[in-house]
């Protein structure tokens, strides 16, 4: 039976994985910020304690490192610590205590810029400006990750775009936040392209790349739903699924985008640096296409996505109530 380690587990992604480990036979160890009732042995971590790795990763033959902060804000020494200090000391551990395999869940944010990007592919270059200290230290993660890659010791990243699912703590909460005050803003009249990908199927596809470790080891693959989606289109699933009914206005990308980066200034300087209700960052989700080519997923991982946008916004809708939202 193969022995597998889940960082992150309490997040959306790290639950549709404890899942999916468990359905495809694996033993599981997890971590994450609460006990998960699921069949896994919970162990409690602090990933940023370098002490604390060995013993989370002895015995173990995989790691699915899923944990991150994952935020538009916050503090850059809060990502930096997380992202990259945390995922350069369980690599390390991992590596020494004979592990075989390190899949690190990584992000298309590093190609996030303001203007359409569509098929994207793993050789399509990053963004030339990194559109936040998430997007900034998770790249430098996924190049430690790959660059520890060595024979007996497979690497690989994999970058699943806007993720949902019941347990989604980051785009469904941000989106329905807004959308109850009673407006949503469409920046480019809502035609931007995006492809929303079920966690499952991001979870079936950190399974593969294990499963074709040989293959894979050393590269980092795009995952997405691969339908895409206009912006507006999204919206109005998202917002029927959840019974709202909020009135869409057009905004001009570039002045928002100005008023927002002085909202960010102020926010920075303020106590607690409280989040803006957006950022540049956000809006520009929403302004901008950003599509993929799966091919390098179909042909080497020998995976493709089964769930269609749809499908994981009911699902989420479902299984999560409107009250937690």
């Amino acid at each position: 039976m193969r022995r597998a380690l889940v960082t992150g587990a309490t997040g959306g992604l790290g639950l549709a994985l404890v899942a999916a480990l468990g359905d495809a036979g694996y033993a599981i160890r997890a971590t994450g910020r609460r006990v998960i009732p699921m069949g896994a042995e919970f162990v409690p971590a602090d990933l940023t304690n370098p002490a604390a790795m060995p013993a989370l990763v002895a015995g173990i033959d995989v790691v699915f490192h899923a944990a991150a902060l994952s935020s538009p804000w916050g503090k850059a020494a809060a990502f930096q610590a997380i992202n990259v200090e945390a995922t350069k000391t369980l690599l390390a551990a991992a590596r020494e205590t004979g592990c075989q395999n390190f899949v690190f869940i990584s992000t298309p944010s590093i190609y996030a810029e303001p203007r359409d990007r569509l098929r994207l592919t793993e050789a399509s270059p990053v963004a030339k400006t990194f559109a936040n200290a998430y997007a900034a230290t998770k790249y430098a993660a996924e190049c430690l990750v790959l660059a520890a890659n060595a024979p007996g010791f497979a690497t690989t990243a994999l970058r699943p775009r806007a993720l949902v699912g019941p347990d989604d703590t980051v785009l469904l909460p941000r989106l329905l936040r807004l959308a109850r005050r009673g407006w949503f803003p469409l920046f480019n009249g809502g035609r931007a392209l995006i492809e929303l990908t079920d966690v499952r199927d991001a979870a079936a596809a950190a399974i593969a790349a294990d499963k074709h470790r040989h293959a894979t080891a050393g590269r980092a693959f795009n995952i997405s739903g691969g339908t895409p989606q206009t912006v507006r289109e999204t919206l109005e699933s998202v917002f029927a699924a959840f019974r709202l009914r909020p009135k869409f206005f057009n905004l001009p990308y570039a002045p928002a985008a100005g008023v927002l980066r002085a909202v960010e200034f102020f926010a920075a300087r303020l106590p607690g640096r409280p989040e803006p209700p957006a950022t540049v960052y956000s809006i520009g989700a929403l302004a901008f296409s950003q599509t993929f080519d799966l091919s390098a997923a179909r042909r080497t991982l020998h995976w493709a996505p089964c769930f269609t946008p749809q499908a994981a916004i009911a699902r989420a809708a479902a299984e999560r109530g409107h009250a937690a939202l």
